[in-house]
């Protein structure tokens, strides 16, 4: 006997019924985005590695870490996405949209894959709303971009989350600032490994989570108290734009985001709910990616949200999303004769808009109502010989058992009118 194939380690499948909340959580993240004018994107989920090594940043975990790279059959080295946004930037790139109007507004929802250790709610394999505002740098955009994942996790009626949000400075005021950093951070009792990630981006340091690293960092000096007037100036115009759209944040000066290309505003989203590993999105400002990537020196804002935590935030607060439609109506056809009646009417329903479902396989009435009642259908046809004989088939309502016999010919437009559609 073969062993039984499983799904790798860290990996999940997404089934139903859960699969309806897990879809009700993607769409309801991506709508504001469609309101928006947001273009949808879908790239390929395995890139040239050197779009994550040169995008994401050499210095990251990601990249030195967590990144599935492979050589492919012609021996070019290729990677499964970590995330999205470098991906969506090299197609902004490669298809010259930023010879139109600018900004261009992009988003994007896939799956991304990074080697880490799994634990609750954080996985190998992972699914992203990743959305990119690209041209234009405008404290104005920056804001839009904070308040439409706002809006996505009001929409879903979460409560118990909180945006984080500060500045990483810009060309002018982080080379000083990273020089103050360095000198700090060379007092510190440091592995090698870390010293080697120092001299890359010391930023990434600020980012380390190991308990005996932050007991370092205390005194550490932080990028928002050294920002230049114009990073200054920006940051402040996002506040009041922010303020100006109803959001609210928590200031965090010492968010450092896992990506080694942000600058300007930067932010997360986290949730209570979630103990140690809180975080359920984030973004923010990334000004030299597109240069870095071959591309134009054009700025650019985005944010991701994983759809996997937003969920277990959804579950946190116990909220019911589940979406109200799924099968309205359930045909039960008892014969070969009610049979072919019953895949008419089922098709005949369908191309109207009615969720429709029927059973397969030799089943009798009981089992075929059982069927019916798995289904969440509120209404049954029930179509048997006798009834067939008489012209007629059973609407039944499933919530209260009400039932009433309609002529064949009218089955199909007495359940729509039934059903609301």
């Amino acid at each position: 006997m073969t062993d039984v194939l499983r799904a790798p380690k860290g990996t999940f499948d997404v089934l139903p019924p859960e699969s309806e909340r897990f879809l009700a959580v993607r769409e309801t993240l991506t709508a504001p985005l469609r309101r928006a004018g947001y273009g949808y994107v879908e790239t390929p989920v395995f890139e040239e590695t050197a779009v994550f090594s040169r995008g994401v940043g050499e210095s990251t975990d990601v990249v030195t870490k967590e990144m599935y790279t492979f050589a492919d059959r012609a021996g070019r080295s290729l990677t499964l996405r970590p995330e999205l946004t470098a991906g969506l930037m090299r197609a902004f790139i490669e298809h010259r949209l930023h010879t139109a109007a600018l900004p261009v507004k992009l988003w994007t929802v896939g799956s991304a894959f990074r080697y880490e250790r799994p634990q609750a709610g954080r996985y190998r394999h992972f699914t992203q709303v990743d959305m990119e505002a690209l041209g234009v740098d405008d404290p104005a955009l920056d804001a839009e971009v904070v308040a439409l994942g706002v809006q996505g996790f009001r929409d879903l009626g979460l409560t118990d989350f909180e945006l984080l949000l500060t500045s990483l400075g810009d060309a002018t005021c982080r080379p000083q600032y990273r020089e103050q950093l360095v000198e700090y951070l060379a007092k510190l009792d440091l592995d090698e490994e870390t010293r080697r990630r120092a001299e890359i981006n010391p930023l990434r340091v600020l980012d380390d989570k190991r308990p005996e690293v932050q007991a370092q960092l205390e005194d550490a000096p932080v990028v928002v108290d050294h920002l230049s007037d114009s990073a200054r100036v920006h940051y402040d115009a996002v506040r009041q734009y922010l303020t100006d759209l109803g959001v609210t944040w928590t200031e965090a000066p010492r968010l450092v985001r896992g990506l080694d290309y942000y600058t300007k505003t930067t932010f997360e989203f986290v949730h209570s709910g979630l103990g140690a590993q809180s975080a359920i999105g984030g973004g923010g400002r990334y000004d030299g990616l597109s240069a870095a990537l071959g591309g134009p020196d054009v700025s650019g804002i985005g944010y991701a949200v994983g759809v996997d935590r937003t969920l277990l935030a959804v579950q946190a607060e116990g909220l019911d999303i589940v979406p109200s439609t799924g099968v309205q109506v359930f045909v039960v056809p008892l014969g070969p004769a009610a049979k072919r009646v019953a895949v008419r009417l089922v098709g005949r329903l369908r191309a109207a808009g009615v969720a429709t479902d029927t059973v397969y396989g030799d089943r009798g009435l009981k089992g075929a109502m059982k069927a019916a009642d798995r289904s969440g259908a509120s209404h049954a046809v029930v179509i048997g010989e006798r009834d067939l004989a008489e012209g007629v088939g059973q609407l039944r309502d499933l919530r209260t058992g009400e039932q009433t016999a309609v002529p064949v010919g009218e089955l199909s437009e007495r359940v729509r009118g039934t059903v609301g559609t």
